[in-house]
């Protein structure tokens, strides 16, 4: 197992429910300090919604190793030979390098932070935010700095939030984003209800502009970022830009990438036109259930299930993933953000037909106390009606919602069927018409008028 993530240590500790000790032997390689760990939850350690770091990691590197797997921490693979099934590590810290053979591989090496190659980016109070060492070393700047201005760097779900736990810690916050809007992963006109809502909460937004340097005092540590028309002063710099699959190693090793830089696997995850190496996590490329492409997701969720097929296979058994809806749900303190399925432009990019319609709902019955208003839109293909995308900004109660669309999607409803699906309904839950159903219905009528 090259990775010890969730992928990796997935697939190890399935391969080894799969298989006894004395059957399967599992090598596991991780380069870091830490296995098995939320990454997605270490913003919400940073803002102080999780008060200690351990809470974040779902299992140590003791606890892997009770379980017979011979986990090596602080060690990175280096090269992958494919001819010759093995496998070159080196010890971080001793620099010492071995070869360690195979009969069977699997590539867990998760994804990279998008880190510009720009003047300033490796200043003192710059920070990516990937791994726990990375959020710690974001907490140990934050408890240094004197001062309290950030700046984040994009406006993904790292950078929103991001943003909410600076705000948390008492920062007075901006973000930068080269977007129209933020959330690229919402049309801009969802986005825009995302801007609207993060100003409200004195989050300064700075759209349609692209940072060009970070600029440092005589000290060395950052002061300020600057784009082509402005300076936006900054104690301490979030990127989150996003990430691109880490595939050095695979592709130096010839094996298959997308056009994404993801591996490309089979429906066991296994890499195409290699029997015995498998992939999953952030470093592949999945099928888009609903437009039929090749898309690369960056989800632990989509991780933990790679791994739960990889190593059902590499155990002996069979297990498939199918794909995915591109389901994704995150929030800004109080704001809650959700889509499923494709945007406009996804829609066009696949070359589908469509009609959009965006309604305004609320969580609850409308006189039952602390309902809240919520904005669903949804994507309906031209004449047939299925369902293509669904994307939710609203308040408590409005982003889990996204999952009753995600499983239609997946079971390629029409909007007109999905008028009739039988919802929990009770006034403290719901209206008589769940929201996302008052969409589909609104969508149904669109297309029955398309010519």
């Amino acid at each position: 197992m090259i990775g010890g993530d969730a992928a990796g240590m997935s697939a190890a500790s399935q391969a080894r429910r799969m298989r006894g000790p004395d059957e399967l032997e599992i090598v596991a390689f991780e380069r870091g300090h830490f296995t098995s760990f939320s990454a997605c939850g270490i913003p919400y350690w940073v803002g102080g919604d999780v008060g200690e770091r351990e809470r974040l990691i779902a299992r140590t590197p003791e606890e892997h190793r009770a379980r017979g797997i011979d986990l090596r921490m602080r060690t990175e693979v280096t090269e992958i030979d494919v001819a010759g099934q093995r496998v070159r590590a080196r010890d971080v810290d001793s620099g010492a390098e071995s070869w360690t053979s195979y009969d069977k591989l699997v590539i867990a090496t998760g994804a990279r932070p998008i880190r510009p190659d720009m003047p300033g980016v490796d200043a003192p109070g710059v920070h990516g935010v990937q791994t726990l060492d990375d959020g710690q070393a974001l907490l140990d700047t934050l408890a240094r700095t004197r001062g309290r201005r950030a700046v984040v760097v994009g406006a993904g779900y790292i950078g929103v939030e991001m943003a909410e736990a600076l705000i948390n810690r008492g920062y007075r916050v901006t973000v930068v984003n080269r977007g129209s809007e933020p959330m690229a992963t919402l049309d801009p006109d969802m986005g825009r209800l995302v801007h609207t809502a993060m100003e409200g909460l004195g989050i300064t937004m700075v759209n349609d502009a692209e940072v060009t340097k970070i600029l440092t005092g005589g000290d060395g540590r950052v002061r300020a970022v600057a784009t082509e028309d402005a300076e936006y002063p900054a104690d301490v710099v979030v990127l989150g830009i996003g990430v691109r699959p880490e595939t050095g190693l695979a592709r130096a090793a010839g094996l298959p990438l997308g056009t994404h830089g993801g591996l490309l696997t089979d429906l066991a995850m296994r890499v195409r036109g290699h029997e015995n190496i498998w992939a999953g996590g952030d470093c592949v490329e999945v099928l888009d259930l609903v437009s039929g492409q090749e898309r690369h997701i960056a989800l632990g969720t989509h991780a933990n299930k790679h791994g739960q097929v990889i190593g059902t296979n590499a155990g002996g058994g069979y297990a498939t993933f199918p794909g995915v809806v591109g389901t994704a749900v995150s929030k800004v303190c109080d704001l809650e953000i959700a889509r499923t399925g494709l945007r406009e432009k996804d829609a066009r990019r696949a070359g589908l037909r469509y009609v959009t319609v965006t309604v305004e709902s609320t969580s609850r019955a409308g006189y039952y106390p602390g309902a809240s208003p919520m904005t669903v839109k949804m994507l309906a293909e031209r004449r047939t009606g299925r369902l293509l995308g669904v994307q939710i900004v609203g308040r408590e109660g409005a982003g889990k919602r996204v999952d009753v669309a995600a499983v239609a999607l997946t079971a390629a409803m029409t909007v007109d069927r999905m008028t009739s699906l039988d919802l929990g309904y009770a006034p403290p839950f719901s209206p008589v018409w769940d929201p996302v159903l008052v969409a589909a219905r609104k969508a149904s009528k669109a297309v029955a008028h398309v010519p």
